[in-house]
């Protein structure tokens, strides 16, 4: 854009000027061949070619110094002079080479057209100090000022660009190591995690299992031989889970998204173990799993099993209603219960985080998640899952 602004201020300018300084050169000396306008026409070309001159610096630099060499050539024979100029005292050169020079020394980086580019700026300092014809302070000093000055400038100017953007580069990779460093943190105390988990709770529910099959064995009565059973069933599902769950502290997303590749479980078997235990539940299930990625199937599974669960602790005696629609773009699943009898007994011993935990794995997922007292005294909890998401997003159980 500026190179634009640039050329359309440059072509209107340098009539302007030449109306306003005429030149001290005889009538018969200027323009190239008695036709001032050829030398007018190529010098326009000349401005029109800077919209090209950050790629093609080291072309338009060789023009412009083979131009200041023919204008050397013609006018040392008497031919005229091939360069517009207004004064004895300027530069043989075209005008807009100073803007060439300061984009070769700056932006131009290949090796090969960086050295013969550097020889060109050579020869063109050169010819416009025209040390031959013994220049005066003036001449030297316009010399300087559009060939040696726009060459110092565009290489400082080029260098801190290269040096600035190198700072940035290491900055990025000073970046991204610490986001390595600290990923390896995570994963390391992840497996801290793991391991505390697997001496603390493993251990204690596996003496629970054990317990309860050593009761169902040396029980006297059918009833309490299943009950143990079923409590020995349950601590071992319980075992599977949380080895499951030890083995993504672990192991991180690479286990996360092999888990994620297994289908959903069926909601049919949670409901049928939640009324073993005495809550009464209306399932409506409408499409099927298979419509949705398996990690969102599971979210919901996990979604459903912990409203099922806030409902056995806190709301003893309520009806439930679970009602899940999937479909190929999103699920919308809610869990709605009835007024409590009482306030439940193992209300007491629940952390409070329940809900917060459902809230943080459905919108792990990119889903919403609602939940709140119903106007008839139940609690309803809901939510929106989408019908896809990348398997390194997947939720595990």
């Amino acid at each position: 854009m500026f190179d634009v602004v640039l050329v359309a201020v440059l072509l209107p300018l340098g009539p302007i000027l030449a109306s306003l300084n005429p030149p001290d050169l005889p009538p018969q000396d200027y323009g190239w061949m008695g036709g001032q306008w050829v030398s007018t026409v190529l010098m326009n070309l000349f401005t029109l070619g800077l919209l090209v001159r950050r790629r093609f610096s080291a072309v338009l630099l060789a023009i412009g110094v083979a131009a200041m060499l023919l204008h050397v050539l013609t006018y040392s024979t008497g031919v005229g002079a091939f360069l517009p100029m207004n004064k004895r005292a300027d530069p043989w050169m075209p005008p807009d080479l100073v803007f060439v020079i300061y984009a070769f020394a700056a932006y131009e980086t290949r090796p090969r057209p960086r050295v013969a580019g550097w020889i060109l700026v050579a020869v063109g300092v050169c010819t416009a100090l025209r040390p031959w014809t013994h220049p005066d302070g003036e001449a030297l000093g316009n010399a300087f000022w559009v060939t040696a000055f726009p060459a110092v400038l565009g290489l400082w100017i080029g260098e801190r660009r290269r040096l600035v953007a190198a700072l940035r580069d290491r900055a990025d990779r000073a970046e991204r190591e610490q986001q390595l460093l600290a990923e390896q943190a995570r994963a390391d105390e992840r497996a801290k995690m793991a391991t505390e988990m697997h001496d603390v709770v493993t251990h204690r529910v596996s003496l629970m299992v054990l317990q309860a099959g050593a009761l169902g064995v040396t029980a006297p009565d059918t009833a309490t031989r299943t009950a143990a059973e079923e409590l020995r069933s349950g601590g071992c599902q319980a075992l599977d889970e949380l080895r499951d769950f030890l083995g993504v502290l672990r192991s991180g997303d690479e286990r996360m998204d092999r888990t994620a590749t297994t289908s959903a479980p069926d909601l049919s078997g949670l409901v049928a173990e939640t009324e073993a235990v005495g809550v009464p539940i209306r399932l409506t299930e409408l499409g099927s799993t298979t419509e949705v990625s398996p990690s969102v199937g599971r979210a919901a599974y996990r979604v459903v099993q912990e409203a099922l669960t806030n409902v056995h602790k806190h709301a003893p005696g309520s009806s439930v209603e679970v009602h899940v629609e999937y479909g190929p773009d999103r699920v919308r699943l809610a869990v709605r219960n009835t007024r409590p009898d009482s306030a439940g007994e193992l209300a007491r011993h629940g952390a409070g985080a329940g809900l917060l935990g459902l809230r943080q794995r459905v919108e792990l997922v990119g889903g919403t998640f609602h939940s709140g007292p119903t106007g008839d005294g139940g609690f309803e909890v809901g939510a929106i899952l989408p019908g896809y998401v990348p398997t390194a997003e997947a939720v595990s159980g």
